[in-house]
């Protein structure tokens, strides 16, 4: 090999030589027109680089498109660079924030003197449409702090000099350019903005700068963007569907619950339909809980300052929790978790061997501080019901007990109408054990069992390395919903930390004290999030048995009222969760009221089905069952 080549391996494991210097782009050329087309940026010995940087060294390399995650950042986070030139074109005064990547788009927060409006939007699109037709290079600059900050200095980009100078003095800063715009930006991007061929702006909202309330109010703008229209109309389509299904509209629109402002934001008013709809879950679980072998506890709402600090959340923990109250010269804190209640219960006498395993479950609602510009429905609130458990085990029947949870889990999850999962073992980096607590023997086999536990029950799962917290592994399970959107929702955590900083021990066999395994778990994770969840997933229209209503009973006239107030005692009788809409409304209208409600069954009474003692049956969806009698209709509904 001479002195002026080097050697690559490129993705299909060929090692070839190239003169020292070749840009990735003509690699990506050499492999053939479907790479030359679809490759967006290239990881070099694992680095992410801009496809117009040149190989100076032996490399390996392989070429991302949007099929994969990085690509699609990469592609996102060049057209966020594109809307911000846009911006500027249009709006000179703007001063340029961060424009980052997110899940399936990307935003620009912008410093401008009033909201954008739609109008804005359309105007901001249409000229990045002329960006993108010019298919202006983005080229990558390589600046001293000082050069950049001279740069943004002239430009008055004072958000810029902001993070400038938290990058020390020493260290070269990267700039990106398309045409006269400049940008700080760390790359890499798409090499060309002709590059992006579908996007599509979608709505603004305000943004604290670094998103501190105590900092200026931004405006933001989101938008998302595909390798073709096709891929983006079904996104859009996607969205469409999920806007119907938000569940705040379809809380408000079904009377579930409410927020209000004058009780706090993030606090969630049950109302009396989300009430029983929550009772129905709640109940299910209690039972299917004892059926598993858990025992139901209580703990109170407060805990002394001493408690907390004992558990350590106070150190580690104090901004997620509110200010303390004083009662009798003593701090309380509301809780934020319910484990440190379960420990003392735990260490109200002494435990043997032979108690073991002990699992206790406990609907705990807990209270952590939020940030309001988070706060999000359901899904994200500041006061909300954990289906909270921790168990305590020997190290002999670890295994057991995980493969339990699962199994939990999954009874529970699929009779919710989950069936699809996204499962991550997040366990310790090898590399870096100082930052982690216990025994490297106790982390084997905390980790060991998670995974053989998920083998066991064939659940493919991503294995993140370093992505456990410093006191044990977990397991984190998504559930994936009609829109195959992935939600988290159940936890499997091993503590190291909590037996240890509360002196826990039961004694063996031999006599003497041994530290207990300590295992916390939530599957549902919260009822309020799991609700939220839930309302989404089924577009508010309930399955029969969490169907607040299951059975609307119409009388065509006042002379069937009766006979109708008859057919609903019968089926109160059975279980039934049944009204009677005997109002002076057309049936049609009544009908389309209990569509919009989502009852699953409505029964219409006349003088045939007086005569003959049925119901005619219509199922939401106006599926017409025809005649039957009451007891049939008890059958269909499973009582």
């Amino acid at each position: 090999m001479s002195k002026e080549q080097i050697q690559i391996v490129l993705p299909d494991g060929s090692v070839r030589e190239y003169e020292r210097g070749v840009s990735l782009a003509t690699l990506a050329a050499d492999l053939g027109p479907d790479w030359a087309q679809r490759a967006l940026v290239a990881q070099v010995n694992g680095r992410l680089v801009d496809l117009t940087a040149p190989l100076t060294e032996n490399a390996e390399v392989r070429f991302l498109t949007f099929e994969d995650p990085e690509g699609q950042e990469v592609y996102r986070h060049s057209t966020a660079h594109i809307m911000a030139q846009a911006v500027q074109d249009l709006f000179p005064e703007a001063k340029v924030t961060i424009g980052p990547p997110i899940e399936d788009g990307f935003y620009y927060d912008f410093d401008v003197s009033r909201p954008f409006t739609p109008e804005d939007l359309e105007r901001i699109e249409a000229r990045m449409e002329e960006i993108i037709a010019a298919d202006q290079p983005f080229e990558r600059l390589e600046v001293s702090r000082a050069e950049a900050e001279k740069i943004f200095r002239q430009l008055g980009e004072n958000y810029k000099l902001e993070i400038l100078a938290e990058i020390p003095p020493e260290e070269s800063v990267t700039l990106y350019r398309t045409g006269e715009w400049v940008d700080l930006c760390r790359g890499p991007h798409v090499s060309r903005t002709g590059q992006i061929k579908a996007f599509k702006l979608l709505g603004t909202s305000g943004a604290y700068w670094r998103g501190d309330e105590r900092n200026k109010m931004l405006q933001r703008i989101y938008g998302t963007s595909y390798p073709s229209q096709e891929q983006l109309q079904e996104y859009l389509h996607r969205l469409e569907e999920a806007q119907k299904r938000d569940h705040r509209r379809l809380g408000r629109k079904l009377d579930l619950f409410s927020i209000s402002e004058e009780a706090g934001a993030g606090l969630i008013l049950w109302h009396p339909q989300g009430g029983l709809i929550r009772k129905l879950i709640e109940d299910f679980w209690r039972e299917e809980h004892l059926k598993a072998g858990y025992e139901i506890v209580y703990s109170p709402h407060i805990g002394r300052a001493q408690l907390w600090e004992r558990s350590g959340h106070l150190d580690f923990y104090r901004e997620n929790m509110y200010a303390p109250l004083e009662i009798e010269g003593q701090e309380y804190f509301l809780k934020p978790m319910n484990c440190p209640f379960h420990i003392l219960i735990y260490k109200s006498k002494r435990r043997s061997y032979r108690e073991l395993p002990l699992r206790w479950a406990e609907l705990g609602t807990v209270y952590r501080y939020e940030r309001s510009g988070v706060l999000h429905g359901l899904l994200r609130v500041r006061g909300f019901t954990q289906d909270d458990a921790h168990i305590f085990c020997r190290p002999d029947q670890v295994e057991e007990e995980i493969l339990g949870c699962l199994d939990l889990t999954l009874h529970l999850l699929r009779s919710f109408g989950f069936h699809e999962y996204e499962v991550a073992l997040s366990v310790r980096d090898p590399e870096q054990r100082d930052k982690y607590i216990g025994s490297d023997e106790a982390w084997e086999m905390a980790e060991g069992s998670l995974e053989m536990a998920l083998e066991k029950r064939a659940l493919p799962h991503a294995r993140e390395v370093g992505e456990a917290v410093f006191y044990g592994p977990k397991i984190d399970l998504k559930i994936k919903d009609a829109l195959g959107r992935a939600w988290q929702c159940t936890t499997i955590q091993f503590d190291f930390n909590l037996p240890d900083r509360f002196d826990l021990t039961f004694i063996g066999p031999d006599g003497r004290e041994h530290r207990p395994y300590m295992v916390h778990r939530a599957l549902l994770g919260s009822l309020e999030r799991f609700l939220g969840v839930l309302i989404e997933h089924y577009a508010g229209a309930f399955p029969v048995w969490l169907a607040p209503v299951q059975v609307v009973v119409i009388p065509i006239a006042d002379r069937h009222s009766d006979y109708a107030q008859q057919v609903a005692v019968q089926l109160r009788k059975a279980g039934v969760r049944v009204e009677v809409d005997a109002r002076s409304e057309t049936v049609a209208h009544k009908i389309a009221e209990a569509e919009t409600r989502k009852v699953p069954f409505m029964l219409i009474v006349g003088d045939r089905e007086v005569a003959k003692g049925t119901v005619s049956v219509r199922e939401r969806g106006m599926k017409d069952h025809g005649p039957m009698k009451v007891e049939e209709v008890q059958a269909l509904l499973g009582k």
